[in-house]
């Protein structure tokens, strides 16, 4: 079993000697005598057998392979601290890892800032954000399987706090047939055309949402997958208006006038599947998310 040589301590002396330019300021920073500081270096470069610093005047200065160790010696000193700071933070009941579920039609732009106020304040737990559609959305929260979910459905016996309203309009390319016909659209011309529509996440799908009613459909994982196909003249799809208000704003896609369905309103709402079971970092970042919706 290899054992190290080298103790963390003296790695951290010669980091203090190089950042406080010699022995005099670091040992007044370290709290210690100039002579300890010299020792453990002197003693550190016998251990390895290399020469990390040279003083010259009254000044000690790297060397070619000491800048090199010492540059490695920072990324071990620090996931010690990390590693130190995980354990405290455990302690604290602190995560230290945080799952949010986000149905993918659930406007990112509005996560992005509240990404970017939690990240400073996470106490080095990591985030997981995972895509969801429709029925794996609803799995998430059934399941217990995420601290965190973003969903357009509320399964029976939870609750949530809405944060989001958007519309699914219907679009395709403006010289697709659709697009050809004039006034109101009959939902029975639409069952003719080929559907694009976007996966379930589940392994079990519950096709229960939208309409779905057409003979031929191609199924997608994501929306840009969808407004690609439409680009090139390829069938119809429901999609989130702001995925495409762009596109539809340059004539690129175009919005169908559906009789009886011109859109379908979604609201967006805020889950915590295991409320009695929350930790700080998911507090935290559920309060983000609800300082930062929308007026719904």
């Amino acid at each position: 079993m290899y054992r190290p040589k080298t103790t963390l301590e003296q790695w951290r002396i010669l980091q203090a000697v190089v950042d406080h330019g010699g022995y005099a300021h670091a040992a007044e920073k370290l709290n210690k005598s100039q002579s300890s500081l010299n020792h453990a270096v002197a003693k550190l470069q016998n251990q390895l057998g290399v020469q990390l610093l040279e003083v010259v005047g009254r000044k000690a200065h790297l060397t070619g392979p000491g800048e090199v160790m010492l540059r490695r010696s920072r990324h071990l000193t620090q996931n010690v601290q990390a590693l130190e700071e995980l354990a405290f933070n455990i302690n604290q009941d602190w995560e230290p890892e945080i799952t949010l579920v986000a149905d993918l039609a659930y406007p990112r732009e509005l996560l992005f800032p509240v990404l970017k106020a939690f990240y400073p304040e996470s106490r080095g737990s990591r985030l997981r954000i995972l895509d969801s559609v429709l029925t794996g959305t609803e799995e998430a929260i059934t399941q217990g399987s995420a601290d965190l979910v973003i969903s357009h459905a509320l399964p029976k016996g939870h609750l949530g706090e809405p944060i989001a309203a958007f519309n699914f309009i219907p679009v395709c390319h403006p010289e697709h047939r659709l697009a050809q016909i004039t006034g109101e659209i009959d939902p029975n011309e639409l069952s003719q055309h080929l559907q694009i529509v976007i996966k379930d996440s589940s392994p079990s799908p519950n096709e229960k949402q939208g309409w779905l009613r057409s003979e031929s459909r191609w199924t997608v994982s994501q929306f840009d997958t969808a407004i690609d196909l439409l680009s090139e003249g390829l069938g119809f799809c429901w999609l989130p208006e702001h995925k495409v208000k762009n596109l539809t704003c340059e004539g690129e896609l175009v919005k169908l006038n559906i009789k009886g369905s011109s859109f379908r309103k979604l609201i967006s709402y805020l889950v915590q599947p295991k409320p009695d079971d929350i930790g700080p970092g998911t507090k935290l970042l559920y309060d983000l998310i609800l300082s930062n919706r929308q007026v719904v």
